[in-house]
């Protein structure tokens, strides 16, 4: 999208401001990375192009993907090549997995969800992203959006212990979201008049977020579970 390409023009603070979303995920991510022993298992369940594979560098990392998402994606350095609904994985092999933006693209989530709970040790730690006002992308592979009884009740029927579900800012962050996304319907020399008067609200809006204090309006969640520890121990 243009206004994506705009965006990335900006000075990475500024950036950062505007795509808080994204900018969330990131700093999750890292900090779950960090958090994690050297020489641990980790998975990304849903990795894409790896796009987080840098921060796992002192652990054991394995990718996977089914590589259908997004045909302009470059899929070719991925570990292994699969369903999420089934992986060829044994049982408790991994300290930790992440799912990042993954889950609204699967056609069984609660079967995934399931699966990952499978592959993660006792006390493994899951790290997984979800959306829940996002617009349609990678398409036709895209089926649902969260909220986060939903993502609640995925977990538990998983047998995973729910640990954090965090939204990703609230109304007026979703409000200046959605005033970027809408520079893509401005072509041409009309996009930099459009700019000129949607950028400057975009970037204000968000310093009213904390009237939201329900967060009932938000991009999306992060969440951390983990896999109950053995009986008895």
């Amino acid at each position: 999208m243009i206004y994506r390409s705009a965006v990335n023009l900006l000075p990475g603070w500024l950036r950062r401001w505007l795509l808080h979303f994204e900018a969330e995920i990131e700093r999750a991510t890292r900090q779950f990375a960090e958090s994690l022993p050297p020489g641990a298992r980790v998975l990304d369940a849903g990795a894409g192009e790896l796009q987080y594979a840098h921060l796992f560098a002192r652990q054991r990392y394995l990718s996977v993907d089914l590589g259908v998402g997004d045909p302009q994606w470059d899929y070719g350095r991925l570990d292994c090549l699969a369903d999420l609904t089934a992986l060829p994985l044994p049982n408790a092999s991994f300290e930790a997995c992440v799912n990042i933006v993954t889950l609204e693209h699967v056609r069984n989530p609660a079967r995934v969800v399931a699966e990952l709970a499978r592959v993660l040790a006792p006390q493994g730690r899951l790290l997984l992203v979800a959306p829940l006002e996002w617009e349609v992308h990678q398409a036709p592979h895209d089926y649902y959006r969260y909220t986060v009884h939903g993502l609640r009740y995925l977990f538990t029927q998983a047998g995973l212990e729910v640990v954090a579900i965090k939204p990703v800012g609230g109304y007026f962050r979703l409000m200046a979201r959605r005033l970027l996304n809408g520079l893509q319907f401005f072509p041409g020399p009309l996009f930099v008049l459009a700019a000129l008067v949607v950028a400057p609200v975009a970037f204000v809006l968000p310093v009213l977020d904390g009237l939201d204090k329900r967060r009932d309006f938000t991009l999306g969640y992060i969440c951390e579970a983990r896999r109950a520890p053995r009986a008895g121990v």
